[in-house]
């Protein structure tokens, strides 16, 4: 089935499908953002544990149903974490998912998405336009970790990454990509409010990786997971709120609620369409 034919009966299965399975979902991220992204792993159905100093985060990682390496921060003992959990990850045929925060604003993290692209197998990468632009090697404008700028040709440069590295990307933004080697797809689905919330691209990676964790198919994990992300996104618009804050708190809650069985008769008519 292609992914443009997904109905609200796929989309609401897939939610049910991690919520029933409860997936272990180990995570070596960055402190900024690591307790809602824990959180959010939670609220999927996931079991999240955040193992990130080595020994511990291999021994966790052999447990686990998936792996998330965010490279928010990159102190040497961290790295060193995501490299060992990349390792087995891949031994057990645990599916890892990367999230190159910050890449394209410094050198360090170009080398530290550099050499884990060489030592270890990625079912998806999750980034925003920038971040992925960056690692296509095209011009891209990333300050901190914040993606700045027109990116008119990110389909063909999510494309050309997930050709270019044998996995499913994600391209995080106004709208979301999700590309594999055959082709690649618009979602449209989301809240311009998320932009006002730090993490939240974090949490967009955490909730890729409880997907497929649950799910066999990287591309479909990816596509549920970012469409189910986004559909949050809006049901917490759709709550009160007074700003950023209790927007925030809203968006948990929100996919706290997305059971499944509230998505079967969603309408996706307009939300999945071929980006090439």
């Amino acid at each position: 089935m292609s992914v443009t034919d997904i109905a609200a009966a796929d989309l609401a299965d897939a939610v049910r499908t991690v919520r029933e399975t409860e997936p272990l979902v180990q995570h070596v991220t960055n402190t900024v953002t690591i307790n809602d992204v824990a959180n959010l792993t939670l609220h999927w159905g996931g079991l999240p544990v955040m193992a990130d100093s080595f020994g511990d985060a291999g021994e966790m990682t052999a447990a686990a149903r998936a792996l998330v390496i965010n490279i928010g921060q990159v102190p040497d003992d961290r790295v060193e974490a995501m490299h060992e959990a990349g390792r087995k990850a891949n031994d057990r045929g645990v599916p890892v998912v990367l999230d190159p925060v910050g890449l394209g604003s410094t050198p360090s993290r170009e080398a530290v998405t550099e050499s884990l692209l060489e030592a270890v197998d990625f079912a998806a990468i999750k980034g925003n336009y920038g971040e992925i632009s960056a690692l296509a090697g095209v011009e891209a404008n990333v300050e901190g970790v914040e993606s700045i700028g027109d990116y008119e040709a990110i389909e063909a440069t999510a494309q050309s990454v997930a050709d270019s590295t044998g996995t499913v990307v994600v391209a995080s933004g106004v709208e979301d990509i999700v590309a594999d080697a055959d082709g690649a797809v618009r979602l449209s689905a989301g809240h311009e409010m998320l932009g006002e919330v730090v993490g939240t691209g974090c949490m967009l990676a955490a909730t890729v990786g409880t997907f497929a964790g649950a799910l066999e198919d990287p591309r479909e994990a990816a596509v549920h997971g970012t469409l189910a992300f986004g559909i949050a996104g809006e049901r917490a618009a759709a709550m009160d709120y007074a700003g950023p804050g209790s927007y925030r708190t809203n968006f948990q809650d929100a996919v706290y609620g997305v059971t499944g069985d509230d998505l079967e008769s969603a309408d996706l008519a307009d939300r999945i369409e071929p980006a090439l």
